[in-house]
């Protein structure tokens, strides 16, 4: 009996070995996981290591010495530009391996191969999208520089050191929930990582929704929808302020009474959107506004929130420059920051870079489609899928020359998740991303330039996602230049959907680099960028189509205009300034529509805590929500119908509902088009107002009433989907702020990055994100910054010299050698 308990004992240990070792459904494998040698207790950043160390790394030229500050900041001496992005490559992957790899694998529909076909979806999308395609062109003509193509090999070289120098156990954290391992990094995947933020920043589209309104309510109604609004509240660059234009080229006109302005109700495809408000605050003060009469540069990135941080904060310094900013694991480089020298930053210049055409196919083979008059042939790319505990999944998808054809028959992204029957309708993009760029130079260059000259000539190249780049200089120069490669359009051309057929639907060509829209030392002062028109459309021979978002620019300017003798104080209060433009413009109105009611002892309550708001979206503030709460119930209530009619319509921009009342509170869309009765301004408030007091009784009693707590802000792990992961993620923030306002924090969207550079003769700067160097959430420096930065507090930044080597703010140092 001794050996048959042997046996059995035996047996059961097998068993738990074999179950402990294999993935079940999404679990890993819990005997991996919970190793002590090779589980999550083994991830490296968890593991102590010396204050001073060397790495021996096959590749450097020369001996390269790194710093890392209380903030584990790693301050980077190198004898070259090269042996610098070796360096940079080296340390992004100890410290951010696993999100360059998912960002990386999300950009080129890869997914699927880490999750399994729940990702199928995105996969797919991103694949018709064309973005490895667009990725593939983007670095053949990086290869073609010299210096963009020696910092990329260098940065890969960096890359795969240290990914060479990992066993299974040192892998993060990531890759054990996952069950999959970390891939050799290559110059495609730095290239892949430029087309996510080209995606990120330019690829937003409602060419679908906008024409499914046109057609079902007609052009009156849209206009009311979706206004081109020409009463700019406060452009970047001024008219008065702006060089005279001519036309570049001549750009024909469309009729009014062509099938363009009156289409056919589209088929019901939802399309996959970044985030509307990935934008950003810029600004520059120039001596004759500043304390120390010395520029002062500002720049606070809004983008999606996550841990890891999209960031990473970082100083290159060679013998010829030294710069120190925040860099994008996976590319080389620094993306906004400053030198010795000058400071530079950049915001979404938000111009319509993404049109959609009808495509005529001339059978089903889909080899050749019709276009003026005559079929020409198509191309067509195999996009293969390995999908994680499924079978390889083929999409052949057909290229014309304007770009992939996203919308076929084998298209799942249709209103309730089906395409119709026997659907033959057929749509292609054209997106600037696809076209041939070099997405390094710029910020290559620009981490060298000393002067104004430097900074236009290093931007020169800047093409998709166009943005609004803006410098400052020791020597007491401003400037601010919105550049890209924009398309030269027709006025409204590529708001709806178009025809592939007919060549006058093409774009016009682009705008001259000649004329791109920039402003250098304005006699006011300053320059700013808020993700607002470029410029007045009035005298400008160009279409400014795109979705521009106006408050946050108004307000800016509205308090650089009042400074005199600024300090950096001054700046960190307008970073975080919460006023609600907005609602500055619309309470008078609704308090006098209100007041002229009869309301109940309880509205009365509610009215008064409405009244006794002070128009600041701050944490602590009761009022902020009771706002938001009643516009966007009346904004429900005036353009739900309009909404329901045309399916697919999209709820109108925020700031649409406050200008239209404004111009006219009875306006069109008023009315309830599916009643009887005409509805008037004051009906629609007084219902909208009721509807609201459940809701805000039901806050109150939860203690949510309170705006950081309503809002309830959050900085989820990028695979916390849910937003639910506490030892992964940062949940429920008490922060102010929100959209249209210049602290533009929202739920998990918000100011990425804040820097001000203030550029006196020893350069005095700051800076903060929502998170920490580290990637692996177990690190004391995982999100590091979060409470500062929540706190709209700022960490003073160390523009470290080389001579500093012995300070006591250095906690960490690696020698790296050849």
């Amino acid at each position: 009996m001794r050996y048959l308990g042997s046996i059995a004992t035996s047996l059961i240990l097998i068993s738990l070995i074999f179950l402990l070792n294999k993935k079940w459904g999404a679990t890993p494998p819990l005997g991996k996981l919970l190793s002590p040698t090779h589980g999550y207790l083994e991830d490296p950043e968890l593991c102590s290591m010396p204050d001073k160390m060397t790495i021996d790394l096959f590749g450097l030229s020369k001996k390269v010495q790194v710093y890392f500050d209380e903030r584990m900041v790693p301050h980077v001496f190198a004898e070259s530009d090269n042996d610098a992005f070796y360096v940079q490559g080296y340390l992004h992957a100890k410290d951010r391996l696993w999100q360059m790899e998912f960002q990386t694998h999300f950009a080129a529909g890869r997914i699927s191969e880490i999750v399994g076909a729940k990702a199928m979806p995105l996969d797919k999308a991103n694949r018709r999208l064309g973005i490895t395609y667009s990725a593939e062109i983007g670095l053949r003509e990086m290869e073609k520089d010299t210096t963009s193509i020696n910092a990329m090999d260098a940065y890969t070289a960096g890359v795969n050191a240290y990914i060479n120098s990992l066993s299974e156990k040192d892998y993060p954290i990531e890759y054990k929930l996952l069950d999959y391992k970390p891939e050799a990094w290559s110059n495609l995947k730095t290239s892949l990582l430029t087309k996510y933020m080209a995606k990120d920043l330019a690829a937003y589209d409602d060419d679908f929704e906008k024409t499914a309104v046109l057609a079902t309510m007609g052009k009156e109604v849209f206009d009311l929808m979706y206004p081109n609004r020409e009463d700019s509240l406060d452009p970047i660059i001024p008219k008065d302020l702006r060089p005279p234009f001519s036309k570049g080229f001549p750009i024909s006109k469309m009729d009014t009474t062509s099938a363009y302005f009156h289409p056919d109700m589209p088929d019901p495809i939802v399309t996959d959107k970044p985030d509307k408000d990935n934008g950003s605050n810029n600004w520059a003060l120039d001596g004759t506004k500043t304390a120390t009469g010395k520029p002062i540069l500002c720049n606070d990135p809004h983008l999606k929130l996550g841990l890891p941080s999209i960031w990473y904060e970082i100083q290159l310094t060679t013998p010829t420059n030294s710069c120190y900013g925040v860099s994008l694991p996976g590319s080389p480089g620094i993306v906004i920051g400053f030198n010795q020298d000058i400071a530079f930053g950049s915001t979404n210049a938000m111009r319509d870079v993404l049109d959609y055409y009808k495509i005529t196919y001339k059978d089903r083979s889909h080899d050749q489609y019709l276009y003026n008059g005559k079929y020409v042939p198509t191309t067509k790319r195999v996009e293969k899928f390995i999908i994680k505990g499924a079978n390889t999944q083929i999409d052949t998808v057909v290229y014309t020359h304007f770009g992939p054809v996203i919308y076929d028959d084998n298209w799942r992204g249709f209103r309730g998740g089906k395409p119709r029957a026997n659907q033959s309708t057929y749509y292609a993009v054209r997106w600037k991303a696809h076209d041939a760029s070099n997405d390094l130079l710029p910020f290559l260059r620009l981490m060298k330039a000393k002067n104004y000259d430097d900074y236009r000539d290093a931007i020169a190249s800047f093409s998709c996602p166009g943005q609004n780049l803006i410098f400052a200089s020791k020597s007491g120069d401003i400037a601010i230049t919105q550049q890209g490669t924009f398309p030269a359009k027709w006025k409204y051309q590529g708001e709806f959907l178009m025809d592939g057929k007919d060549s006058t639907y093409e774009w016009q060509g682009m705008i001259p680099a000649e004329q791109m829209l920039t402003m250098k030392n304005p006699k006011r002062g300053f320059v700013s960028s808020a993700n607002q028109l470029p410029t007045d459309p009035i005298g400008y021979p160009y279409y400014l189509g795109g979705d521009y978002i106006y408050e946050r620019g108004y307000r800016i300017n509205s308090i650089l205009r009042g400074l005199r003798k600024a300090t950096v104080q001054d700046m960190m209060n307008l970073q975080n300034d919460n006023f609600n433009t907005r609602a500055h413009q619309i309470l008078p109105l609704i308090f006098e529509t209100l007041d002229s009611m009869s309301l109940s002892g309880e509205e009365k309550e509610w009215l008064k805590v409405l009244k006794n708001w002070d128009k600041l979206n701050d944490a602590e503030s009761e009022g902020a929500t009771i706002y938001q709460t009643l516009m966007d119930s009346l904004e429900y209530n005036i353009w739900g119908d309009e909404l329901k009619k045309s399916v697919i319509g999209l709820m109108p921009e925020h700031n649409t509902i406050v200008q239209d009342l404004m111009k006219n509170k009875n306006f069109k869309c008023v009315d309830n088009i599916f009643t009887p009765q005409k509805e008037t301004f004051a009906d629609q408030l007084k219902t909208s107002f009721v509807s609201i007091l459940p809701a805000l009784n039901q806050m109150k009693k939860e203690n949510k009433l309170k705006w950081g707590l309503h809002k309830g802000t959050c900085i989820p792990h990028l695979i916390d989907v849910k937003q639910n992961m506490t030892s992964l993620s940062r949940l429920e923030l008490n922060v102010g702020g929100g959209e249209g306002i210049v602290n533009a924090t929202k739920k998990s969207h918000g100011p990425s990055w804040k820097m001000i550079i203030s550029l006196t003769d020893t350069i005095e700067a700051y800076g903060v994100y929502p998170g920490g160097q580290s990637g692996h959430p177990g690190s004391p420096y995982y999100d590091t910054g979060v409470s500062t930065w929540a706190a709209g507090e700022y960490f003073k930044l160390w523009f470290m010299r080389a001579d500093e080597a012995a300070s006591k703010r250095i906690l960490r140092a690696i020698t790296f050698e050849p």
